[in-house]
This record gives structure tokens, sequence and C-alpha cells, in this order.
């Protein structure tokens, strides 16, 4: 039991010391940053000029679907970092495993390409 302490102590120690210095550099510019509001800080900002319009206006649903989309072939990278580097180890199983979710994949994309939901008008 003993092993496992001296094992994580150092993470624990490190833990301690990030927390420390984070909050003490966060208090310390809190306190040294004058805290005087006027008419331009408290305004609205968008991309450098005055904002025109309700900031809950409706979006395009196509922001939507090109940011599930983004996120889908984001998580199938992820998933084929790790599964190139073990393929050498891997069983059969596990390399038609991940043919199997890269075809899946495909088809899901050229579907989403033939509908028309990667084209911006």
């Amino acid at each position: 039991m003993n092993i496992i302490y001296n094992n994580y102590s150092s993470i624990l120690i490190f833990l301690l010391i990030s927390t420390f210095l984070s909050s003490l550099i966060f208090f310390i510019s809190y306190i040294l940053t004058p805290q005087k509001s006027d008419q331009e800080k408290v305004s609205a900002y968008e991309c450098g000029f005055n904002p025109f319009d309700d900031a809950r206006a409706t979006f395009d649903v196509r922001f939507y679907l090109v940011a599930i989309l983004f996120l889908i072939f984001d998580l199938e990278i992820s998933f084929l970092f790790p599964w190139s580097l073990v393929l050498g180890d891997l069983p059969i199983f596990g390399f038609w495993s991940m043919i199997i979710f890269l075809l899946i994949l495909t088809v899901g994309f050229i579907y989403e390409w033939f509908k028309g939901a990667l084209e911006w008008e």
C-alpha cells in the first residue's frame, strides 16, 4: 500500500502546487488591475463594431449541421490514431471492426454529400 502512495505522491504534489500558483496568480491579477468600469467597457461588443441585431436571432440550420459533421469526423480521427498505433498487435477482429466503422462513416459522408448538406449557398 505504501508503494502506491509513493508513486502518486509526486502527482499530488504537482496538483497542489499548480492549484496554489494558479489561485495566487488569479487573485493577484484581480487585486492589481483597476476596477473602474465605464460605458465603453460594459457595452455590447461584436467584432469591433456596435451590434446591429438581437443576439438571440435564429441561425440557419446549416451551421448546426456543419458543426455536427465536424464533431463526427473529429471523433473518427480520435478513434483512428490509437487504432493505427496498435494495428500490428490487433487480432483480425479489431482490424475488421475498424474497417466496418470507417465504411459506415464513409457511407454517411457520401450520403450527406449527395443530399447537399455540405453545400453552402
